[in-house]
């Protein structure tokens, strides 16, 4: 179907510059975008709850202001129960 829209002069030369990069024509960029934009989005109703276990906090030895830390227990195959 042909039509007639008005965009603004900086965005269509964008899009014409990404159809050169792509080797596609810019009506094909345009149409890649509006499907995009028209796709359904994941929103909060769509997301499962998360299941909560009970505890408080993080494990006894698990300091999160040292990003390394968890990745070397992880590493060392120590148990939890040596944490405490």
């Amino acid at each position: 179907m042909r039509t007639t829209i008005r965009i603004d002069d900086t965005l269509y030369r964008e899009a014409k510059a990404q159809a050169a990069r792509s080797g596609r024509s810019v009506g094909q960029v345009l149409e890649d975008a509006l499907r995009d934009a028209l796709r359904p989005r994941v929103g909060p109703r769509d997301v499962p709850p998360l299941v909560v276990y009970g505890g408080s906090g993080v494990m006894p030895g698990v300091d999160l202001s040292d990003s390394s830390r968890p990745r070397e227990l992880m590493d060392d195959d120590v148990p939890f129960d040596a944490l405490r």
